[in-house]
């Protein structure tokens, strides 16, 4: 059952609304002020805020304000419920960040057809996604009953790359997104000295090129395949198109876009900070976590030594010499030139 906060100082309005809604099964909080509804939002965190805008004290406006200050209630759908009808007060609430408005005097219908619209948006950004063409297709299929992705991805060209090879540059104006077939792919950044390291990994099922599309930027890093690559290539228009066009949409393709952005910035707090030891084994634990899901088999990684030296952040003789030493303290195994991992718990355990 759905909970809804009320907050309304006039008792008749306060007790109608209340009411209507519990009749059509919400569970109804309501407050007779802003500041008894501040604290009621806050204990009892309700999936939607329905609040007038005079009140005496703390006005509407202000529980606005303090509802979005507020970590934990921050994303709650928030409906302004007012008299007032001129556009510049509609404006302000808005510009505020207010979900919707119902204004007085108002039917039944009015007001549930506010709160519904506003809860079943709210239960679509919650769902959680799954990863790469399976997510976008399962929010494009809730946001319009019917599969846009269909439409966006079919008929599209195939491009295939071979290990090494470029797929985009840095520095470039991005005319397309890419989508992963198959393969394996890496993106880096180089320094002034010619010197690389890798910001992320790709794999099959990702999307790739999002980040300056969705900016409207140049490419702020290189992608490299780093073993026989196909993929996908949705041209910027169609991909514009989708976004501009759909509001919910874009709100998920950008959770789902974005999802490890705090994994990035670990990343990089790792490089400059860990020891070379510490580094190796985490770039060794990184690429096994990220191609190989089941950790009860043998996890070999195949990557040239140049590779894998950019992802630790570290030259290519250190990262060599530090191989070595993790061989020897039975830590992997080196079987034709590929890493495979015999201790991943003491590899991820390693002291800085």
């Amino acid at each position: 059952m759905k909970k809804i906060l009320l907050i309304e100082d006039n008792e008749d309005i306060r007790s109608n609304i209340a009411e209507i809604l519990e009749l059509s099964s919400y569970k109804v909080v309501t407050a007779k002020d802003g500041i008894q509804g501040m604290a009621l939002a806050l204990e009892q965190k309700p999936d939607l805020i329905i609040c007038d805008i005079m009140m005496p004290g703390l006005d509407g406006y202000g529980v606005l304000h303090a509802v979005h200050k507020s970590e934990t209630i921050k994303n709650t759908p928030f409906i302004f419920l007012t008299a007032k009808t001129e556009r510049s007060d509609l404006r302000k609430g808005m510009e505020m960040g207010a979900d919707d408005y119902i204004t007085k005097p108002f039917n039944n219908t009015e007001l549930l057809n506010a709160v519904s619209g506003r809860l079943k948006k709210l239960e679509m950004l919650k769902e959680e996604l799954l990863p790469g063409i399976d997510g976008m297709n399962q929010l494009l299929y809730s946001k319009n009953n019917k599969n846009l992705l269909e439409s966006l991805t079919q008929d599209r060209n195939i491009n295939k790359y071979k290990k090494k090879q470029t797929i985009y540059s840095e520095g470039n104006h991005p005319n397309r997104l890419y989508y992963i077939l198959k393969g394996k792919i890496k993106t880096y950044k180089t320094n002034t000295n010619g010197k690389e390291l890798v910001v992320d990994l790709y794999k099959e099922g990702d999307f790739l090129g999002h980040i300056a599309l969705l900016e409207g930027t140049t490419y702020k890093d290189t992608a490299e395949a780093l073993e026989a690559t196909e993929l996908a290539v949705i041209p910027k228009e169609d991909f514009e198109e989708l976004i501009n066009n759909n509001n919910e949409v874009t709100q998920k393709f950008i959770r789902l876009l974005a999802k490890n952005i705090s994994e990035k910035e670990n990343q990089l707090l790792n490089l400059a900070y860990n020891s070379l030891r510490k580094k190796v084994a985490e770039a060794i634990i990184m690429l096994r976590k990220k191609y190989q899901q089941n950790t009860e088999e043998e996890f070999t990684i195949d990557i040239s030594r140049e590779s894998l030296a950019t992802i630790a952040g570290t030259a290519t003789e250190s990262l060599i010499r530090t191989l070595s030493e993790f061989r020897s303290e039975k830590l992997i195994d080196i079987r034709e030139g590929n890493i495979v991992i015999l201790n991943e718990m003491k590899l991820e355990n390693l002291l800085n």
